[in-house]
């Protein structure tokens, strides 16, 4: 579930490094250079970008912007065609043996294979409607903090390497311990260091 759900859940990271003068303007520039671009006329596998987390066909932001208060609500959206293995394997064999009648051989050489597995992906590639996805995130300047709205492994490394690229900060998954040092007073923290892990049976 999204940012915008009843109900949802979510990773917490804190954002790690200096953020530049006039952040606004510098995130505006960035998001700007990074926003979400179509693949439905062109034959790409994979588009990442962002865009509203009101619209997920808007990647200018003509009807809500970014920033929120002293926060940063960003939709992640990934498309991506797929052709499925067992598809691809129907379709070489069909093409194997159509080649291998026509030409009246017993049998392809690997190089041969290879070559029509590349050309079958490359069709099916092209037939394959890209297939959508979105990740909201709220990103709170003031506390360096940042709220990923999915639990998926490879959607956060999506948003690890895509949030580097465009803003030039990295992001430190927050395990609860480290959400405990974050959240306390400098002066709690020894009481921090003292603890040690139990079972609980």
């Amino acid at each position: 579930m999204g940012f915008l759900s009843a109900s949802a859940t979510f990773v917490r990271y804190s954002v790690e490094g200096e953020l530049p003068h006039n952040f606004l303007d510098f995130a505006a520039e960035r998001i700007a250079l990074n926003a979400f671009r179509d693949i439905d006329d062109n034959y790409e596998e994979r588009s990442v970008g962002w865009v509203s987390v009101l619209n997920m066909f808007d990647s200018a932001f003509e009807y809500a912007s970014f920033a929120a208060g002293d926060n940063i609500v960003l939709t992640m959206r990934i498309d991506e065609r797929k052709v499925a293995p067992k598809v691809l394997k129907k379709f070489c064999i069909k093409e194997e043996e159509r080649i291998k009648k026509e030409r009246q051989i017993p049998k392809l050489s690997r190089p041969q294979k290879l070559e029509i597995k590349e050309n079958m992906q490359l069709m099916l590639l092209k037939r394959a409607v890209p297939v959508p996805s979105t990740y909201d995130l709220c990103w709170n300047l003031s506390q360096g903090t940042l709220l990923f709205f999915s639990t998926s492994l490879k959607a956060q490394a999506d948003l690890e390497d895509f949030f580097k690229k465009t803003f030039d900060l990295s992001l430190m998954l927050q395990i609860p311990y480290l959400t405990a040092e974050h959240l306390i007073n400098q002066e709690d923290h020894d009481v921090l260091a003292d603890l040690t892990p139990d079972i609980f049976v």
